[in-house]
This record gives structure tokens, C-alpha cells and sequence, in this order.
């Protein structure tokens, strides 16, 4: 088992650290928009047709949660992202097959693990939101009036309070295993298990509280934006998330030696190459 002192170092991160990361996506954004447009639309797509799903199978009542919800699994979405970023950083030739060649290499057994992780929290929020609509206004809770009873009732606020702090909890605690976790699976393939990147995310998170939950506030605003704007938002504010935590990832975590890192990188060139062969091909 790896020991305490076997974990990444960890660094201490302030709120000038969160603008500069956030301002680092937004070049990444702006010096590759296409990426980020294209993934930002699928997603909201993708988006739509749940949410279309959901009413078409009578249950609207999971549209706000899974709407929310977005926030748990945003950073496993975002891995396309953190090979954008990645590539830029290393000052590599961006193209798809590139970025696809990155993430086929980093989606490993480890990587799947995590993204089990995040996906077994959704469904839990999910339990939990029907759960209390249904003590709240019963299995024919939905009738002409049900937003009024909502919104208008001492019963329907505390429905509503109850039901968003049950979410922010959740999402906290996913937070803190998953922060730095995807990027550090991604860019650490060889020397890190999805144990150890959720440990350093956790020791992450003890180590800077303050500058964390504004992150996680910060994470959670632009998803409701983007909510609010029927997913629209996702085009642009998803992408600035994928970028600006692949940043914050870089300077939260020491790095690996270059030695690590070129042996790490070694197959992902090799596939490349591969690839550009057949391209010339």
C-alpha cells in the first residue's frame, strides 16, 4: 500500500492562483475555439436529449437534478480539454486525431474507475432528489398546481432547501475526490491509480479550504448559467472549466521528473506517429 509520504506534494493555492488559472483556460479557449465550441454543443446535445427523455417518460421531477448533477461528472467530460491544454502546453501541433490519440492513451482502467466514482454519486443525487419529491408531494405529486405548492407553501421551501443543501453536499464531497483527480489521471497515467488521485485531490482540498470551496462556488455558478441558459452556455463556459482546471491541476501538484515524464509520454508519441503515418498514407 502506498505510504503517506509516497502521495504527490501538494501546493498551497490562493484566489490570485483561481484568476490566473481561470484567465489560462480562457486563452486556451480563445487560442483553440473550435475544440471547445464542438464539444461544448455535443454536450449540450447531449443535455437536451436527457432532459427530453425524462419528460418524455413521465419524470420531470429529475430534470432540475440531472440539470445540477452536470457539476458531478463536468470534470470526467472535460477530459478532451486537458489534452487541448496539454498539447498547447507542449507546444505540439493541435489537430483531432492528436487530442483523440491523448485521450484513447490516458483512458486507462484507472481513469474508468474514477469516472464509476462520480457516476455512482449522480445516481445517488438522483435517489435522493426523487426521494424527497415524492415525501414532499406524494407519487402524484406532479398536478396543475405543483410549481405553486412548491414556491408558495412552508412545506415547498423547505422541500426546496432541503433538497439543494442534500445536492451541495454531494457535490462537495465529489468534489473534493475529483478536483484534481481526472487531470492527474491523465497526465500521470503511469505512476498514479485513481486512489492516489483522489487522496492528493482530498489533501488538496484539506490543505487550501478557502480557495477550494471558491472553486467548487465558482464550478457551480457557471453549470447553473449554463442551466439557465438551456445548455447554451456549455459552448463556452464548459470549455474554460476543462482549461482552467487542467491549469490549476499543473501548479496544485508537483510535478513528475522528466525522466517520469518522458517515459510516461513515450507511448502516446509512438501512437502518434503511427497515426501521422497512416495520415500520410
Amino acid at each position: 500500500m502506498t505510504g503517506k509520504s509516497d502521495w504527490p506534494e501538494v501546493r498551497k493555492i490562493t484566489l490570485d492562483d483561481l484568476n490566473d488559472v481561470i484567465v489560462a483556460g480562457i486563452e486556451d479557449f480563445r487560442a483553440a475555439p473550435k475544440y471547445g465550441v464542438m464539444l461544448g454543443a455535443l454536450y449540450a446535445i447531449v443535455g437536451w436529449a436527457i432532459i427530453g427523455l425524462l419528460w418524455f417518460m413521465g419524470l420531470p421531477f429529475l430534470a432540475y437534478p440531472v440539470a445540477m448533477g452536470f457539476a458531478l461528472i463536468a470534470p470526467f467530460a472535460a477530459g478532451a480539454f486537458y489534452a487541448v491544454s496539454d498539447l498547447r502546453e507542449r507546444g505540439e501541433e493541435l489537430s483531432w486525431s492528436r487530442v483523440l490519440a491523448s485521450l484513447r492513451h490516458a483512458a486507462g482502467r484507472d481513469l474508468g474507475w474514477m469516472a464509476l466514482v462520480t457516476s455512482f454519486a449522480l445516481v445517488l443525487w438522483l435517489e435522493i432528489a426523487a426521494v424527497l419529491t415524492f415525501a414532499f408531494g406524494g407519487i402524484n405529486t406532479f398536478d396543475s398546481n405543483y410549481l405553486e405548492k412548491v414556491f408558495d407553501s412552508p412545506s415547498g421551501v423547505a422541500f426546496l432547501l432541503l433538497g439543494n443543501v442534500a445536492g451541495a453536499i454531494i457535490a462537495f464531497a465529489v468534489f473534493s475526490v475529483s478536483v484534481i483527480s481526472f487531470p492527474m489521471l491523465y497526465d500521470r497515467e503511469r505512476d498514479a491509480d485513481f486512489v492516489t488521485a483522489m487522496v492528493t485531490s482530498v489533501r488538496l482540498v484539506e490543505k487550501n479550504p478557502i480557495s477550494m470551496l471558491a472553486w467548487c462556488s465558482f464550478i457551480g455558478i457557471i453549470i447553473g448559467l449554463s442551466v439557465m441558459s438551456a445548455f447554451l452556455g456549455l459552448l463556452v463556459l464548459l470549455p474554460i472549466i476543462g482549461h482552467s482546471t487542467w491549469h490549476l491541476y499543473r501548479i496544485a501538484v508537483e510535478p513528475v521528473s522528466e525522466s517520469e515524464k518522458s517515459s510516461a509520454r513515450g507511448d502516446a508519441d509512438a501512437g502518434l506517429g503511427i497515426e501521422a503515418q497512416f495520415a500520410k498514407g
